[in-house]
C-alpha cells in the first residue's frame, strides 16, 4: 500500500507535471539548438573582418540553455521516479534541485532583462564598424573583405545600408545590397527585429517553465508530508 486520498491525487499530479517539465526540458534543449545553428543567427555571428568578430553574448546565452535544457529533463526523470516510487529522499532532492534552478531562472531572468538590447547594440556597432571602416579605406583586398561581410548582412536580413537613401559615404556598398530591394531598409532595424524575436521566444518558454516549477515545488512538498505521516511508512 502506498499514500491514500487527497495525497495519491497528487502524486499523480506532481508526475503529470513532472512529465511537462521533462517535456519542457526537451523543448528547451531544441530550441537552443536550433537558435545555436539558425542560418540568420549562424551567418551572422561567425563573421570576421580584420581580427574583429562579432560579440558572444547571444551564444553564452545559448549554451547556458542548452545545458538548462538537459539539466532540466534530468531533473524531470528525477521528480516523476520519485512520485511513483513515493521516495521521501528522491523527492527531497528534486525539490533542492527544483529551488536551486528557480533561483538560477529568476536570476537569468533578471540578467537578461537588463542587458536585452546589448546584443542587437554590439551587432550594430560591428556592422558600423565594417562599413565605416571599409568606406574609408583604399587597399583593395581590405574594401573586398569588407563588401563580404556586409553582403552577409545584406543578404541575410534583407537590408541595405544604415537606413534611408543611401548617401555618398555609402554609395560603395551599393553592389553588396539585394538586387531586388528598390528602397533600402535600414540593417539596424532588421538586427534589431532579428534579435528581439529571439529573445521573446526564450523569455516566454522560462516564463513557462518559472509557473511549472512553482506547482512542482508545493506538490513535491505536499506530497513528501503526506508520505511522512502515511501508517503505512
Amino acid at each position: 500500500m502506498g499514500v491514500e486520498g487527497c495525497t495519491k491525487c497528487i502524486k499523480y499530479l506532481l508526475f503529470f507535471f513532472n512529465f511537462i517539465f521533462w517535456l519542457a526540458g526537451c523543448v528547451i534543449l531544441g530550441v537552443s539548438l536550433w537558435l545555436r545553428h539558425d542560418n540568420k543567427t549562424s551567418s551572422l555571428l561567425e563573421l570576421k573582418y580584420e581580427g574583429t568578430e562579432p560579440p558572444s553574448t547571444f551564444y553564452i546565452s545559448v549554451y547556458i540553455l542548452i545545458a538548462v535544457g538537459a539539466v532540466m529533463m534530468f531533473v524531470g526523470f528525477l521528480g516523476c521516479y520519485g512520485a511513483i516510487q513515493e521516495s521521501q529522499c528522491l523527492l527531497g532532492t528534486f525539490f533542492a534541485c527544483l529551488v536551486i534552478l528557480f533561483a538560477c531562472e529568476v536570476a537569468a531572468g533578471i540578467w537578461g532583462f537588463m542587458h536585452k538590447d546589448e546584443i542587437s547594440k554590439e551587432m550594430i556597432t560591428f556592422y558600423d564598424s565594417v562599413h565605416d571602416s571599409g568606406f574609408t579605406v583604399t587597399n583593395s583586398e581590405q574594401k573586398q573583405a569588407a563588401i563580404t561581410v556586409l553582403k552577409v548582412f545584406h543578404e541575410t536580413l534583407h537590408c541595405c545600408g544604415k537606413g534611408g537613401i543611401l548617401s555618398v559615404a555609402q554609395m560603395w556598398i551599393q553592389d553588396s545590397c539585394p538586387k531586388d530591394m528598390t528602397i533600402p531598409e535600414s540593417c539596424h532595424t532588421k538586427i534589431n527585429e532579428l534579435f528581439s524575436e529571439k529573445i521573446y521566444l526564450i523569455g516566454i518558454a522560462a516564463l513557462v517553465v518559472a509557473v511549472i516549477m512553482i506547482f512542482e515545488m508545493i506538490f513535491s512538498m505536499v506530497l513528501c508530508c503526506g508520505i511522512r505521516n502515511s501508517p503505512v511508512y
